[in-house]
Protein backbone atom coordinates (compact mmCIF):
# COMPACT_ATOMS: atom_id res chain seq x y z
CA UNK A 1 0.00 0.00 0.00
CA UNK A 2 1.31 3.52 -1.30
CA UNK A 3 2.51 5.85 1.76
CA UNK A 4 -0.25 8.73 2.69
CA UNK A 5 0.89 11.88 3.98
CA UNK A 6 1.31 12.14 7.22
CA UNK A 7 0.71 15.81 8.28
CA UNK A 8 -1.43 19.18 7.49
CA UNK A 9 -1.37 21.34 4.40
CA UNK A 10 0.00 24.84 5.10
CA UNK A 11 -2.94 26.72 4.07
CA UNK A 12 -4.73 29.86 5.95
CA UNK A 13 -6.68 27.50 7.88
CA UNK A 14 -3.36 25.98 9.57
CA UNK A 15 -2.37 29.24 10.86
CA UNK A 16 -5.82 30.53 12.33
CA UNK A 17 -5.53 26.99 14.26
CA UNK A 18 -2.09 27.35 15.12
CA UNK A 19 -2.58 30.76 16.73
CA UNK A 20 -5.54 29.29 18.63
CA UNK A 21 -3.57 26.03 19.99
CA UNK A 22 -0.55 28.28 21.17
CA UNK A 23 -3.02 30.70 23.23
CA UNK A 24 -4.48 27.59 24.90
CA UNK A 25 -1.09 25.90 24.95
CA UNK A 26 0.19 29.97 27.07
CA UNK A 27 -3.39 29.37 29.03
CA UNK A 28 -3.50 25.77 29.86
CA UNK A 29 0.12 25.67 30.44
CA UNK A 30 -0.09 28.07 33.60
CA UNK A 31 -3.20 26.84 34.61
CA UNK A 32 -1.41 23.66 35.28
CA UNK A 33 1.73 25.15 37.24
CA UNK A 34 0.21 28.26 38.49
CA UNK A 35 -3.26 28.02 38.69
CA UNK A 36 -3.30 24.21 40.01
CA UNK A 37 0.24 25.58 42.12
CA UNK A 38 2.12 22.22 41.19
CA UNK A 39 5.35 23.92 39.49
CA UNK A 40 6.73 24.44 36.62
CA UNK A 41 8.93 20.58 37.32
CA UNK A 42 5.48 19.13 37.91
CA UNK A 43 3.82 20.38 35.13
CA UNK A 44 6.81 19.68 32.89
CA UNK A 45 6.64 16.07 33.55
CA UNK A 46 2.56 16.27 33.10
CA UNK A 47 2.37 17.69 29.91
CA UNK A 48 5.64 15.65 28.74
CA UNK A 49 3.68 12.02 29.16
CA UNK A 50 0.37 14.15 27.69
CA UNK A 51 3.07 14.67 24.21
CA UNK A 52 4.25 11.16 24.70
CA UNK A 53 0.94 10.14 24.84
CA UNK A 54 -0.70 11.58 21.76
CA UNK A 55 2.32 11.94 19.14
CA UNK A 56 2.73 7.83 19.92
CA UNK A 57 -1.08 8.24 18.79
CA UNK A 58 0.11 10.39 15.58
CA UNK A 59 3.29 8.34 14.58
CA UNK A 60 1.10 5.04 14.68
CA UNK A 61 -1.92 6.84 11.90
CA UNK A 62 -1.43 5.83 8.61
CA UNK A 63 -2.42 9.49 7.32
CA UNK A 64 -3.16 12.92 8.39
CA UNK A 65 -5.41 12.32 10.99
CA UNK A 66 -6.83 16.19 11.59
CA UNK A 67 -7.64 15.52 15.64
CA UNK A 68 -4.57 13.79 16.06
CA UNK A 69 -2.36 15.91 14.62
CA UNK A 70 -3.85 19.57 16.09
CA UNK A 71 -3.64 17.65 19.55
CA UNK A 72 -0.08 16.90 19.40
CA UNK A 73 0.10 20.73 18.11
CA UNK A 74 -1.65 21.61 21.25
CA UNK A 75 0.63 19.24 23.66
CA UNK A 76 4.45 20.86 21.93
CA UNK A 77 2.62 24.40 22.53
CA UNK A 78 1.33 23.77 26.05
CA UNK A 79 4.65 21.88 27.13
CA UNK A 80 6.58 24.77 25.15
CA UNK A 81 4.82 27.17 27.83
CA UNK A 82 6.28 24.68 31.08
CA UNK A 83 9.79 24.50 29.20
CA UNK A 84 10.25 27.99 28.90
CA UNK A 85 9.04 29.04 32.57
CA UNK A 86 11.35 26.01 33.76
CA UNK A 87 14.67 27.57 32.03
CA UNK A 88 13.88 30.73 33.79
CA UNK A 89 12.17 30.32 36.66
CA UNK A 90 13.56 26.84 38.19
CA UNK A 91 17.35 27.36 36.47
CA UNK A 92 16.94 30.74 36.58
CA UNK A 93 18.66 30.75 33.41
CA UNK A 94 16.24 33.74 32.30
CA UNK A 95 13.76 33.91 29.17
CA UNK A 96 17.12 35.59 26.83
CA UNK A 97 19.03 32.48 27.94
CA UNK A 98 16.39 30.32 27.35
CA UNK A 99 15.53 32.21 23.63
CA UNK A 100 20.05 31.41 23.28
CA UNK A 101 19.07 27.70 24.57
CA UNK A 102 16.04 26.70 22.31
CA UNK A 103 16.90 28.49 19.26
CA UNK A 104 20.29 26.36 19.15
CA UNK A 105 18.10 23.27 19.91
CA UNK A 106 16.18 24.51 16.83
CA UNK A 107 18.52 24.82 14.62
CA UNK A 108 20.56 21.67 14.84
CA UNK A 109 17.33 19.61 14.55
CA UNK A 110 17.02 21.37 10.81
CA UNK A 111 20.68 20.97 10.17
CA UNK A 112 20.49 17.05 11.54
CA UNK A 113 17.13 16.94 9.35
CA UNK A 114 18.68 19.42 6.25
CA UNK A 115 21.42 16.81 6.39
CA UNK A 116 19.40 13.49 6.42
CA UNK A 117 16.78 14.18 4.02
CA UNK A 118 18.38 17.06 1.90
CA UNK A 119 15.21 19.34 2.08
CA UNK A 120 13.18 21.10 4.68
CA UNK A 121 9.74 20.37 3.13
CA UNK A 122 6.77 20.48 5.97
CA UNK A 123 4.20 19.17 3.32
CA UNK A 124 3.77 16.76 2.26
CA UNK A 125 5.78 14.07 4.94
CA UNK A 126 5.40 9.67 4.05
CA UNK A 127 8.19 9.49 5.78
CA UNK A 128 8.01 8.63 9.35
CA UNK A 129 11.83 9.17 10.30
CA UNK A 130 11.38 12.50 8.98
CA UNK A 131 8.37 13.05 10.73
CA UNK A 132 9.84 12.54 13.53
CA UNK A 133 12.41 15.68 12.88
CA UNK A 134 9.03 17.70 11.85
CA UNK A 135 7.61 17.07 15.59
CA UNK A 136 11.16 17.50 17.31
CA UNK A 137 11.33 21.22 15.07
CA UNK A 138 7.70 22.26 16.27
CA UNK A 139 8.81 21.38 20.19
CA UNK A 140 11.52 23.70 19.94
CA UNK A 141 10.11 26.37 17.84
CA UNK A 142 6.73 26.21 19.82
CA UNK A 143 9.17 26.62 23.01
CA UNK A 144 11.71 28.77 21.58
CA UNK A 145 8.37 31.48 20.33
CA UNK A 146 7.09 30.99 24.87
CA UNK A 147 10.15 32.29 26.04
CA UNK A 148 10.62 34.88 23.04
CA UNK A 149 7.22 36.35 23.79
CA UNK A 150 8.19 36.41 27.07
CA UNK A 151 11.17 38.01 26.13
CA UNK A 152 9.31 40.98 24.84
CA UNK A 153 6.65 41.68 27.65
CA UNK A 154 9.05 40.99 30.54
CA UNK A 155 12.58 42.05 29.56
CA UNK A 156 12.44 44.28 26.93
CA UNK A 157 9.49 45.72 28.58
CA UNK A 158 6.39 45.85 26.08
CA UNK A 159 3.84 44.23 27.67
CA UNK A 160 1.47 42.02 26.67
CA UNK A 161 -0.59 44.35 23.96
CA UNK A 162 3.08 45.80 22.14
CA UNK A 163 4.55 42.37 22.29
CA UNK A 164 1.78 41.19 20.58
CA UNK A 165 1.70 43.95 18.31
CA UNK A 166 4.86 43.37 17.27
CA UNK A 167 5.41 40.11 16.68
CA UNK A 168 1.80 40.10 14.62
CA UNK A 169 3.89 42.88 12.95
CA UNK A 170 6.78 39.78 11.91
CA UNK A 171 4.03 37.94 10.67
CA UNK A 172 3.16 40.46 8.55
CA UNK A 173 6.23 40.98 7.06
CA UNK A 174 6.92 37.43 6.87
CA UNK A 175 3.37 37.46 4.97
CA UNK A 176 4.82 39.75 2.60
CA UNK A 177 8.03 38.69 1.94
CA UNK A 178 6.52 35.43 0.74
CA UNK A 179 4.86 37.22 -1.95
CA UNK A 180 6.68 39.78 -3.32
CA UNK A 181 10.32 38.41 -2.92
CA UNK A 182 11.86 34.98 -4.15
CA UNK A 183 13.26 34.11 -0.09
CA UNK A 184 13.26 30.41 -0.16
CA UNK A 185 9.51 29.68 1.25
CA UNK A 186 10.93 26.85 4.05
CA UNK A 187 12.85 29.50 6.03
CA UNK A 188 10.02 31.89 5.75
CA UNK A 189 7.30 28.91 7.00
CA UNK A 190 10.00 28.48 10.10
CA UNK A 191 9.95 32.05 10.88
CA UNK A 192 6.22 32.19 11.00
CA UNK A 193 5.89 29.16 12.87
CA UNK A 194 7.82 30.57 15.72
CA UNK A 195 7.01 33.82 16.02
CA UNK A 196 2.99 32.54 15.90
CA UNK A 197 4.02 31.31 19.21
CA UNK A 198 4.66 34.24 20.54
CA UNK A 199 1.30 35.66 19.14
CA UNK A 200 -0.19 33.13 20.83
CA UNK A 201 1.34 33.45 23.53
CA UNK A 202 0.94 37.06 24.57
CA UNK A 203 -2.26 37.01 23.70
CA UNK A 204 -3.69 34.55 26.08
CA UNK A 205 -0.98 36.89 28.62
CA UNK A 206 -2.99 39.05 27.50
CA UNK A 207 -6.56 37.20 28.43
CA UNK A 208 -5.27 35.97 31.72
CA UNK A 209 -2.65 38.15 33.36
CA UNK A 210 -3.61 40.76 36.18
CA UNK A 211 -4.46 44.18 35.18
CA UNK A 212 -1.64 45.62 37.31
CA UNK A 213 0.71 44.06 34.53
CA UNK A 214 -1.47 44.77 31.05
CA UNK A 215 -3.83 41.84 31.12
CA UNK A 216 -7.60 41.32 31.16
CA UNK A 217 -7.58 38.91 34.07
CA UNK A 218 -9.83 36.45 33.07
CA UNK A 219 -8.39 33.40 34.57
CA UNK A 220 -6.23 30.53 33.48
CA UNK A 221 -9.32 28.12 33.24
CA UNK A 222 -11.57 30.40 31.65
CA UNK A 223 -9.38 31.69 28.79
CA UNK A 224 -8.03 27.93 28.52
CA UNK A 225 -11.86 26.67 28.08
CA UNK A 226 -12.76 29.34 25.63
CA UNK A 227 -9.45 28.57 23.77
CA UNK A 228 -10.69 24.72 23.45
CA UNK A 229 -14.48 25.29 22.33
CA UNK A 230 -13.07 27.23 19.33
CA UNK A 231 -9.66 24.30 18.42
CA UNK A 232 -12.76 21.78 18.47
CA UNK A 233 -14.66 23.82 15.97
CA UNK A 234 -12.08 24.36 13.71
CA UNK A 235 -10.76 20.25 14.53
CA UNK A 236 -14.50 19.78 12.98
CA UNK A 237 -13.59 22.12 9.98
CA UNK A 238 -10.31 20.55 9.26
CA UNK A 239 -12.27 17.65 9.55
CA UNK A 240 -15.38 18.05 6.90
CA UNK A 241 -11.97 20.03 4.72
CA UNK A 242 -10.48 16.60 4.41
CA UNK A 243 -13.65 14.28 3.90
CA UNK A 244 -14.71 16.66 1.05
CA UNK A 245 -11.04 16.39 -0.34
CA UNK A 246 -11.09 12.66 -0.33
CA UNK A 247 -14.80 12.61 -2.01
CA UNK A 248 -12.83 15.22 -4.93
CA UNK A 249 -11.60 13.12 -8.09
CA UNK A 250 -8.69 12.56 -8.74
Amino acid sequence: MENQNKVVEITLLFWIMKIVATTLGETFGDFISMTLNLGYAVALGITFIFLLIVLSIQLTRKKYIPVFYWLVIIATTTLGTEISDFIDRSLHLGYTGGSVILFSGLVITLLLWYKKFKNLEVYPIFNSNKEIYYWIAILFSNSLGTAFGDYLSDVANLGYAYGALVTAGIILIVVLLHYVTKINHIILFWIAFVFTRPFGATFGDLLTKPVAKGGLNLGTLESSLTALAIMTVLILVAHKKEANKSKSPG
